[in-house]
């Protein structure tokens, strides 16, 4: 998973110019010539979504816009809903499967948002994200309960049949991945782990990679294509 983060141009709402539209359109169209191409989203500013905190039993719902904070995620799912307080539900329902922790909730980006087309009269849903930020345990590697996994299949399962959920992606500890920074002389790059991240996501490609020395040409591409300050590379888990 590549991800680039966000900043303060598009945390207000700013549309992509056409020639960004066409320049990601192009690395796109080269990683799936490639077969390397699984997915990709863009995602809406944090003024749009809530931050969801999870601590003994209690949740605790900040709206947005949110601040950079502890912005290391550990998955994400994308959901169908017709509203955030939906979506929020979702979320607090994989919390109780998965223990306590914090969520950002938050649109993904159609291409009527960004006035690339218009949208569709009988759409009454729309995509969110759920992203769950990354903690001790996950970054140690250690996998759920066998209770714990088992409720949050059950959920998966069952909004999956009801078309509510629709992907998810649990990603491997940060030693594991790899750190891109835009600085004066080129491109900076740091092995993880990363003890810290303090910008929110802003986006994403997913893609197949035989290593991460090899994830390295896309997201070279994909720093330099989205104009990102910071993009970072991780493994997914299987």
């Amino acid at each position: 998973m590549i991800m680039h983060k966000t900043n303060a141009h598009w945390e207000a709402g700013a549309t992509p110019t056409p020639e960004l539209v066409a320049r990601v359109g192009s690395l796109l169209g080269e990683l799936a010539k490639a077969g390397a191409l699984h997915s990709g989203e863009g995602l809406r500013p944090s003024a749009e979504g809530v931050r969801l905190t999870f601590s003994g039993g209690t949740r605790t719902i900040t709206r947005g816009p949110l601040t950079g904070d502890r912005e290391l995620p550990a998955g994400f799912s994308i959901l169908r809903v017709a509203s955030l307080d939906e979506a929020i539900e979702w979320a607090t329902s994989a919390a109780k499967a998965m223990g306590d922790g914090e969520i950002d909730v938050r649109p993904v980006t159609e291409a009527w948002d960004i006035g690339m087309a218009p949208r569709p009269a009988h759409l009454a849903t729309r995509r969110y994200m759920a992203l769950r930020k990354a903690t001790a345990v996950s970054e140690a590697g250690t996998p759920l309960s066998q209770d714990r996994q088992a409720e949050m299949d059950r959920l998966v399962e069952d909004t999956t049949r009801t078309g509510v959920h629709l992907t998810t992606e649990n990603l491997r500890p940060s030693a594991r991945g790899r750190r891109y920074k835009n600085a004066q002389g080129g491109v900076r790059v740091m092995d993880g782990p990363f003890t810290e991240s303090k910008e929110m996501i802003g986006g994403y490609v997913i893609v197949s990679a035989a290593s991460l020395d090899e994830a390295d040409r896309w997201a070279r591409r994909y720093i330099d294509v989205v104009a990102a300050e910071e993009v970072d590379v991780r493994e997914l888990e299987g």
